[in-house]
């Protein structure tokens, strides 16, 4: 004969908080496939503070009693510890981070913990836990931006008067200063900062209040629970605040574009560090060498930064497609909008980590980008430019100095070793005054205005940047 206590405490274990409308259990291989535990649990401490302010709301509504209040705080805070200490038992059968939580603090309080759901669902709950972690992280992000950003502003700074090739179509173009060259990746930083920033306002919203999806008959008080958990505003349709996650996912917007600049950056020091270019060299701790040739060393880290960007490209894609065809209001299918938001998260963070550090690595090789900014006939525009100021048509000089250009490909030399009477070949407009224009250093500083790449210029954008972001 079977005993009865042993059942009864085998099927009190694998009771769920909806057993009651089911006729046996969910199955294990069930249990693991719609369970979110093992990645819901990060967001433990946004569901407290959530739990916390919504208590506080409750009572304060006459909706549960003081001592219940006192009950849950007083069992949140204890559960809080034991997940900071790493000795909270999280369980699969419990679904999420929320049952987990919940069931703990039954365990603890007793009814008052039972008490605690009342006036929400997991639906509201989750898209608020979801909000809470991603204005923390947005914070931080932004803050690891503007480190970066100070990262390029020192290396800038150092080479305001270092010239170096400017490329289009990857062919040398016109000489610039490398300061200036490195100021546009702090003029992405800074659009992608201020994107974030905008992105927040949309982030910081209040959903919770909405319960299940279309509100509860408890008298509620959602704008004391937006004020305790510094929300701006509140979600104001129940039925939008629970079941879209076009806040996250326009997050995943923004960090894919973070994460293109990122990866345009790693493209280029790749580049310069070949020994092709010998433009710069990466500190070994940022590099890798090879198992076979020896005198090899691999630029790994900016070669990763471009992989992991077409990872957090298809984060975004796999959130656009979750949601396109959800009808209202909440599904299950949202609980796949974690894993990408989480991983776009952690490898943002890490990778604006990383880059800081790897820019302060970077040691640039004068004479080689001085001597690329030589080659390519980099000052021909300059020599157009320079017949135009003295009256010639643009297009005329533009087809003129193209004339000069070949001559120089078959004698083999640069266009400031032209002779003058072979330059007056082309145009008696030319005088002696054209080979102080032609020189690498004259073209760049020419260039005197504002966005120019004169080193004058150069200089004003960053002592600008850095009063700015003080």
């Amino acid at each position: 004969m079977k005993n009865p206590k042993k059942k009864t405490l085998s099927a009190k274990k694998n009771k769920t908080t909806w057993s009651g409308r089911f006729n046996e259990p969910v199955s294990k291989l069930v249990q693991r496939y719609t369970a979110s535990v093992e990645f819901d649990q990060r967001l433990a401490e946004y569901d407290i503070q959530a739990s916390f302010a919504h208590a506080q709301m409750l009572s304060a509504a006459g909706i549960i009693s003081t001592k219940d209040l006192a009950a849950i705080e007083k069992g949140l805070r204890q559960i809080r510890k034991e997940i900071h200490k790493g000795t909270f038992n999280w369980s699969l059968e419990l679904e999420d981070v929320h049952l987990n939580i919940e069931r703990r603090l039954t365990e603890l309080v007793g009814d008052a913990g039972k008490r605690l759901h009342t006036a929400r669902s997991r639906n509201d709950q989750i898209a608020t836990d979801i909000r809470l972690y991603l204005r923390s992280s947005i914070d931080e992000i932004i803050k690891l931006i503007i480190k970066f950003q100070f990262s390029i502003l020192d290396l800038a700074e150092k080479n305001i008067n270092t010239v170096m090739p400017g490329l289009t179509h990857l062919q040398i173009a016109q000489p610039i200063s490398f300061g200036h060259h490195l100021m546009a990746y702090f003029e992405m930083l800074k659009r992608d900062k201020h994107r974030l920033f905008d992105c927040r306002k949309r982030v910081n919203i209040l959903p919770l209040g909405s319960a299940a999806l279309a509100g509860t008959s408890y008298p509620i008080n959602r704008k004391i629970v937006a004020k305790k958990l510094d929300f701006d505003d509140i979600c104001m349709n129940s039925l939008d605040a629970v079941s879209d996650r076009d806040f996250a996912i326009e997050f995943c917007a923004c960090s894919t574009l973070i994460m293109t600049h990122l990866s345009r950056l790693s493209e280029e020091l790749i580049l310069w560090m070949s020994p092709l270019f010998r433009f710069i060299q990466l500190d070994d701790r940022f590099c890798t060498g090879s198992s076979i040739m020896p005198q090899k060393k691999n630029p790994d880290v900016p070669e990763l930064v471009r992989g992991k960007t077409g990872r957090i490209n298809g984060n975004l894609i796999a959130l656009l497609t979750l949601m396109k065809a959800q009808p209202l209001a909440y599904n299950k299918d949202n609980q796949e909008d974690k894993e990408p938001l989480f991983d776009t998260v952690d490898t943002l963070k890490e990778t604006l980590c990383i880059y800081t550090d790897i820019i302060k690595g970077v040691h640039v090789d004068i004479n080689s980008m001085r001597n690329a900014a030589i080659q390519g006939y980099s000052t021909a525009t300059d020599f157009a430019d320079y017949l135009t100021r003295k009256g010639m048509p643009f297009r005329d000089a533009h087809e003129t100095v193209a004339k000069a250009v070949r001559a120089a490909e078959k004698k083999e030399c640069d266009l400031s070793e032209l002779t003058l009477p072979e330059l007056q070949k082309f145009s008696q407009l030319i005088k002696k005054d054209i080979f102080s224009i032609l020189t690498v250093d004259g073209s760049i500083k020419s260039r005197n205005h504002i966005g120019g790449t004169a080193p004058s210029q150069v200089s004003k954008t960053i002592k600008s940047a850095r009063k700015n972001m003080s």
